[in-house]
């Protein structure tokens, strides 16, 4: 089965525990609820740099990537069904670019 990577864009840090703890929850039960089809959840990432012939930029780029996760879907189409469960997409805050992972 072909493996999708879910880039997160977006996002924002919880500002209490109690928060904290909600959101971790939301990204527990969306996991449970991909079941075997998740690959490796992934981790939150911090303030990229773009590199480029033009040299480094410190900004993360226009669209800064805010995290990753790895899945196993069907096709595209499946894949981008499970992404619109994401947290982040359920709750406005982010969206999530999916791309295909090819095989070499």
């Amino acid at each position: 089965m072909p493996e999708f990577i879910f880039a997160y864009h977006g996002g924002k840090a919880p500002d209490t525990p109690e928060e904290g703890e909600k959101a971790m929850a939301a990204w527990g039960a969306w996991y449970e609820e991909m079941g075997p089809n998740l690959v490796n959840p992934g981790n939150p990432v911090g303030m990229s740099k773009t590199v480029s012939t033009s040299g480094i930029a410190d900004d993360g780029g226009a669209n800064p990537l805010s995290g990753f996760t790895v899945v196993r879907a069907d096709d595209m189409d499946a894949a981008c069904k499970m992404a619109q469960g994401c947290p982040m997409v359920a709750d406005g805050s982010g969206s999530v670019e999916v791309a295909p992972i090819m095989e070499m």
